[in-house]
């Protein structure tokens, strides 16, 4: 049985990262450990409805995986294309909404139009939002964020950032031992708390996912300010 963490964040983010180490121990190409890892987004996706969690981002694809060997690249678009239209279902049968973020104009029309009718189809649902980094990176946020501000005349960046309207991350989880941003959420991540596990993605289901929310609640988050009536120097 799942052990409900003491807090849970409105928006956990995920940096789901070690498929490739993952296929490699077992001897497989790194495309078997993409196909495994899509079994973790299963998990954490449910774990997170049934937590009580608003919001769920993925980490999926950044821009410069786009420099990546092509048939790694092709293989991970046919399984996003695969992972969608295989669990269009269950995201309705649990009132999930999917997003799809990033530099959308670098996808394939064909990818690009099946992710647009399933964000119609789930724009109706009211529980967990997923929502999936793809051809993302926070510099590339910025950067277009900015231009669109000038062009409006502007004078707030975060309207034109692409995940406006959706709450910062309380909370960021690598996997894989790895302790770095990697061009991640450069902007929405000022404050988020960062959870580093050495669990490699596909490996990670409930059960880390709440290990990591509960290490996570152990924080005290001041967002800059001090506690009342303690003296700092």
């Amino acid at each position: 049985m799942m052990k409900k963490p003491s807090k849970i964040p409105v928006h956990v983010s995920i940096i789901m990262d070690g498929n490739g180490r993952w296929a490699a121990e077992r001897g497989k190409e790194r495309v078997y450990g993409h196909a495994e890892g899509v079994e973790s987004v299963r998990a954490v996706c449910e774990a997170c409805g049934e937590l009580g969690v608003k919001y769920l981002s993925l980490f999926a694809f950044s821009e410069e995986n786009w420099g990546r060997p092509k048939d790694e690249v092709s293989t991970l678009m046919k399984l996003m294309a695969k992972a969608m239209k295989e669990e269009f279902e269950t995201l309705m049968r649990n009132d999930v909404r999917l997003l799809v973020l990033g530099n959308r104009a670098r996808i394939a029309p064909e990818l690009n139009e099946a992710i647009s009718n399933i964000e119609k189809a789930t724009a109706g649902n009211k529980g967990l939002t997923m929502i999936v980094m793809l051809s993302y990176s926070g510099k590339w946020d910025i950067l277009q964020a900015a231009k669109r501000m000038a062009e409006a005349g502007a004078d707030d960046l975060e309207p034109f950032l692409v995940t406006a309207g959706i709450p910062d991350p309380d909370v960021i989880i690598r996997t894989s031992g790895e302790k770095r941003i990697s061009n991640y959420f450069l902007w929405q991540a000022a404050y988020s708390e960062f959870v580093f596990t050495d669990t490699l993605w596909p490996d990670f289901r409930k059960e880390s996912l709440c290990a990591a929310l509960e290490e996570y609640a152990s924080r005290d988050r001041r967002f800059g300010k001090v506690e009342e009536n303690k003296n700092v120097f």
